[in-house]
């Protein structure tokens, strides 16, 4: 930053697709903020185009195995992200980067990739196997698992198929409504130690709305947030470091 006391710091617009769930973007948007601030102090805040998008007909369209339909309704927004100045842009849920590889064909903009900042803050940790929770998405279909291992060298390990629904069930009927349930906290408890009997290192809470059943005082298996990694790495682009 300048040495110049009245020179104001350059920051990085940031570019937010929120909505997926709202309960999940909330956190992005007051993290955001609240780190901005505490790096820059005074009235700072973080300069951001937020689009939050209707869940339900994407919800719909997932569950009809539309990814298509998806793509071109996530990448009619991220254009509208894109125009309106953004400098790069933060996808604020983890299933929905199975899109990045069609939202970065289309967009002149750089996509802060989560499972990228995962797989580095794991490599920093020394983790080489680790345990996956998320939507049923995330957890069974490749894209999340391949590029932590092509990119980071890091092996996943999933829940078992009843386990999968289990989480996949707590996520859309409990969580993206804010609902936080003691029985599904136990529930996620046990899956995690169970991934850690089988060798995983680590495990990924890789929904944005995960942390906020399970937190790594419940456990002492140690738990990477995805969302967390993902806000601080954006904080970082923003202020012009390498996240």
């Amino acid at each position: 930053m300048s040495s110049d006391p009245n020179r104001l710091p350059h920051i990085n617009t940031i570019g937010l697709l929120g909505g997926m769930s709202w309960e999940s973007t909330r956190i992005y948007y007051r993290e955001l903020n609240q780190q901005i601030n505490q790096h820059l102090g005074g009235l700072h805040s973080a300069p951001m185009v937020l689009v939050n998008v209707d869940f339900a007909p994407i919800e719909r369209l997932m569950q009809a195995g539309d990814w298509a339909g998806i793509g071109q309704r996530l990448l009619g927004h991220c254009r509208c992200i894109q125009a309106a100045g953004a400098d790069f842009l933060v996808i604020a849920t983890n299933t929905m980067h199975k899109l990045a590889p069609l939202i970065e064909a289309e967009l002149d903009l750089p996509l802060l990739h989560i499972a990228d900042v995962v797989g580095q803050a794991l490599r920093d940790q020394g983790v080489t196997t680790v345990g996956l929770l998320g939507t049923a998405f995330t957890m069974q279909e490749p894209f999340y698992r391949d590029r932590l291992r092509a990119r980071h060298g890091i092996q996943t390990l999933l829940p078992n198929a009843p386990q999968r629904d289990v989480v996949d069930r707590v996520i859309f009927t409990e969580l993206c409504h804010g609902q936080l349930q003691a029985e599904s906290k136990q529930a996620y408890l046990d899956i995690i130690d169970d991934l850690a009997a089988q060798g995983a290192q680590a495990i990924i809470l890789g929904c944005t709305e995960i942390g906020l059943l399970v937190q790594s005082s419940d456990t002492s298996v140690p738990l990477l947030d995805a969302t967390h990694c993902h806000i601080q790495a954006a904080v970082e682009m923003a202020l012009n470091q390498d996240p």
